[in-house]
């Protein structure tokens, strides 16, 4: 079964900040010496992120960052906001996001909110209960009756999954108008301390929301810019349990990445890929739109090499990356949403990386 995509729709935090600010903010935050700050600034400017949106941004930042959220660790021992509190304002901020992506999605779908029957939350970044798919339901005007699913902790391939789990409900109910909605918060995780995970991980992350509304190909319709979910797949990389991790620590989630992703990828993506793709009809040639989440520069440069990709084929990737940052599952709705914009030939296929090291794959016609 075949899901045909309707609309797509994206949200950012009303405030971006530069990378010069945030390196500074970086520094100044965790205490780190002039010889420190140097290499957090070269960090950061290696990113390829020009601009990144938080929620905790009340103001344009312009040059320097200035927030209530972070204070100046008060020693080296210090780590933050603790977990609950970083949670509780996840609480707060994520329906916002979570509103103005769905609402855009919707009205591109030309599906009435009080049409949608399945509601698919993605997010690795916060939890709470009622959520921000009931603040969906409430503030958008979806049914009572709505069936929900939570896409939860699974990465940055999370809105794959959020899809699967979308065709699922088309594949059980030919009637079903599904919407997904992924939002990420990932400023909320900020760690305190030089130390080299935390750095990269707060050099790399920001916030953002994507939906998308989805119903079964069975429908009459044009999907010539939209397309069809026409299928998802998985593999989960052996020896691989510790290259990425991602846990809840005492002061905010915690990630890990190792030296190794990079290797890992070169050696099995393109095997798994080439035969997953042979099996729908297609290789790695025949596709038009290449959806990569970016996990930062070197992870595109290392997809590029591993399956041999011309040049320039993941400029859309890195052009959100540049744009927003990793904004974590959110991403590749975004990747998708400008394929759409300049009609980007198909079939377009969905790539990401999460913890286990798990790849994740998405085929669109």
């Amino acid at each position: 079964m075949r899901a045909r995509i309707l609309g797509v729709g994206t949200s950012v935090p009303k405030f971006q900040v530069g990378c010069q600010a945030s390196a500074e903010f970086a520094a100044r935050t965790t205490l780190a010496d002039t010889d420190q700050s140097r290499k957090v600034g070269a960090l950061y400017r290696r990113t390829g992120i020009e601009n990144r949106g938080s929620v905790l941004l009340a103001e344009d930042p312009g040059a320097e960052v200035i927030n209530d959220f972070y204070p100046p660790a008060a020693s080296g021992e210090d780590r933050g906001p603790t977990t609950k509190n970083r949670n509780d304002r996840y609480a707060v901020e994520a329906p916002a996001l979570a509103i103005e992506a769905s609402a855009i999605a919707l009205a591109q779908s030309g599906i009435d909110p009080g049409q949608v029957s399945h509601l698919v939350t993605v997010s690795c970044t916060g939890f709470s209960a009622p959520g921000f798919d009931i603040a969906l339901i409430d503030q958008l005007g979806l049914p009572p009756t709505t069936e929900r699913i939570q896409v939860g902790f699974m990465g940055c391939h999370g809105a794959i999954n959020g899809l699967r789990a979308a065709r699922g409900c088309v594949a059980t109910d030919p009637g079903a108008n599904v919407l997904v909605c992924s939002v990420e918060l990932c400023s909320l995780h900020f760690q305190y301390g030089f130390d080299a995970d935390r750095i990269v991980s707060n050099a790399l992350f920001a916030d953002g929301g994507a939906a998308m509304v989805l119903q079964s190909c069975r429908r009459d319709g044009a999907v010539e810019r939209t397309g069809l979910l026409a299928a998802t797949g998985s593999f989960l990389v052996p020896e691989s349990r510790d290259a990425m991790t991602w846990r809840v620590g005492d002061h905010g989630y915690e990630m890990t990445l190792s030296a190794r992703v990079p290797h890992l990828i070169e050696q099995h993506l393109e095997s798994f890929l080439s035969n997953w793709l042979h099996g729908l009809g297609e290789s790695i040639g025949s596709i038009g739109g290449w959806a990569v989440h970016p996990g930062g520069v070197r992870i595109l440069s290392t997809v590029e090499t591993a399956l041999g990709l011309p040049e320039d084929s993941l400029e859309t990737s890195r052009q959100v990356l540049m744009d927003h940052g990793n904004m974590s599952s959110a991403t590749m709705l975004f990747i998708l949403q400008r394929f759409i914009e300049v009609d980007q030939p198909k079939p377009w296929l969905m790539l990401g990386f999460g913890p286990g090291l798990e790849i994740e794959v998405a085929l669109i016609r």
